[in-house]
């Protein structure tokens, strides 16, 4: 089972919990499921845009580990959990300020207070959505997947981590016939409900084809 099921889903109630928090009627739902991707999508694409304007940033990775939405009657709650916040530290309060606006607008609601707030987190690295950014950026600049693969297991071992897995799926290094490489290192036990496992699925498009890339690390038990 643990090898069938995304470990996030399969974890919840348990170590896991949701990052979208809030309550519709059933013919309501899919509203609510598609705003919550909207605001998630506006607010990556806004980072994206301003990682790549700001010529003093060396890398592509945006740094968001996960996107929080708190839901209520008369008030939208985002809270952005990022591993590297000087990306936006520069004249914050202008920054959110414009992030809202292109939300609300994205939104187009007028009934509801709309706020956002900024999280650091510790150790960037062992988050899997910031560690498959920085794979992403190694292979869009033609790195060997395997040298890509090690170097964020080091990464990620200098967080503190107990063990990782990294799978990369597609025509790897251009190649004709698609196939699936992967590499690990310590403890990633998928069967075990206790064990906090944080994982992540994520595509990167390069000039030969679309890469799926995945990674499960494994932090503790509970």
């Amino acid at each position: 089972m643990g090898q069938k099921i995304n470990p996030l889903g399969f974890r919840l109630g348990a170590t896991q919990g949701h990052h979208s928090l809030w309550f519709a009627q059933p013919k309501n739902y899919s509203e609510g499921l598609q705003e919550d991707q909207k605001i998630r999508d506006c607010i990556k694409n806004y980072v994206q845009n301003y990682v790549q304007k700001n010529m003093k940033i060396s890398s592509n990775v945006e740094g968001i580990a996960r996107i929080e939405i708190q839901k209520r009657i008369d008030l939208i709650q985002v809270i952005i959990h990022m591993g590297f916040p000087k990306l936006l530290i520069e004249d914050r309060t202008r920054r959110i300020e414009e992030l809202q606006m292109n939300v609300q607008n994205e939104l187009n609601c007028v009934n509801r207070k709309l706020n956002i707030a900024i999280t650091r987190i510790a150790n960037p690295y062992g988050h899997p959505n910031i560690l498959a950014e920085f794979i992403a950026g190694q292979l869009k600049n033609r790195v060997s997947f395997r040298k890509a693969m090690k170097k964020a297991i080091e990464l990620t071992e200098q967080a503190g981590t107990k063990g990782i897995q990294v799978q990369i799926a597609g025509r790897i290094d251009g190649k004709e016939i698609a196939r699936v490489e992967w590499i690990r290192e310590g403890r990633v036990p998928l069967q075990t409900i206790r064990a906090k496992i944080d994982y992540c699925s994520y595509a990167v498009r390069t000039i030969y084809g679309v890469l799926g890339i995945k990674i499960w690390i494994f932090g503790d038990e509970e």
